[in-house]
């Protein structure tokens, strides 16, 4: 099943992508896709209610804002340098334990809302990544039942502000948070549809042009590890997201380096999690 959402930013409804593109409102189910709706098994209990409901669901509009696919989550934590040849790009040595970072959830935004340039930003960044959501508390798991705890997956942009990220002192999140570094979507796809995580094909253009490419089998630290490991630091709540790394081919990593600007355009996709296409404007 793949769950969306829909419509004007902050009151956006629940729905369901059906496998001919058609988007259905499913607010008569009684709930929004939340930390209670992935807790509480709602995307089962979702499935079974539409074998009965599906025909009286009425349709979404093409010309309707898509969302973020769930609401706000209790937090985003990010697995940093968790791709081979990006932390070679990087020019830092591969990490013997997950590096991780938070990324504020007031950044989330949908798969096709704009990238806003932040005030002051002269190297904003972009980074296509698999994002992992919690279905059932996780605290202290092990590697083999990781699985059991996620309810899906779906395509993120970790945008990135380096010179904020890296030059400002202190943690990353700083260039990590702004408004709008986070696209979410088009849409969640729950785990029963992605058969390998760890082996899923993930791209990114810039301006048409392929910058990104690459696949999820160059993880340092897979799903189950990824997982596993941050429930050793803190509990995963249901529908909280961990984005678990950018492939090499961002921007920081050329020569010379090449930052995004207003008018640009970022088109990205995850085989299986659809694509989402960004425009960059300058903050005003």
């Amino acid at each position: 099943m793949k769950l969306i959402r829909f419509g004007k930013r902050d009151t956006e409804k629940p729905g369901v992508l059906l496998e001919d593109g058609t988007r259905l409102d499913v607010s008569a189910f009684g709930s929004d896709f939340d930390e209670s709706f992935f807790g509480n098994e709602g995307p089962s209990k979702l499935e079974e209610w539409l074998k009965k409901n599906q025909a009286n669901c009425p349709k979404v509009a093409d010309e309707i804002r898509w969302g973020s696919p769930l609401c706000r989550p209790s937090k985003l934590v990010c697995v940093g340098l968790n791709y081979a040849k990006h932390a070679e790009e990087s020019g830092m040595e591969a990490p013997k334990e997950p590096v991780l970072f938070f990324k504020a959830t007031s950044a989330i935004v949908g798969p096709y809302d704009p990238i806003v340039i932040p005030k002051g930003s002269q190297k904003t960044d972009w980074e296509v990544e698999l994002a992992v959501v919690i279905g059932k508390k996780a605290s202290y798991v092990s590697e083999e039942e990781a699985l059991n705890h996620v309810a899906g997956y779906v395509l993120h942009n970790d945008v990135s502000e380096r010179a904020f990220q890296l030059e400002r002192s202190g943690q990353w999140v700083k260039g990590k948070s702004c408004d709008t570094f986070a696209p979410l979507g088009p849409f969640i796809a729950t785990a029963n549809e992605v058969d390998n995580p760890n082996n899923l094909n993930l791209w990114l253009k810039l301006n048409g042009v392929m910058m990104q490419n690459s696949s999820t089998s160059d993880f340092i630290f897979n799903i189950q590890q990824v997982v596993s490991y941050i429930s050793q630091f803190m509990t995963l709540l249901p529908g909280d997201i961990i984005s678990t790394g950018t492939p090499f081919g961002v921007g920081l990593g050329m020569d010379p380096p090449l930052y995004l600007k207003a008018g640009d355009e970022v088109e990205l996709g995850i085989e299986g999690l659809g694509i989402s296409k960004q425009k960059c404007i300058s903050f005003k």
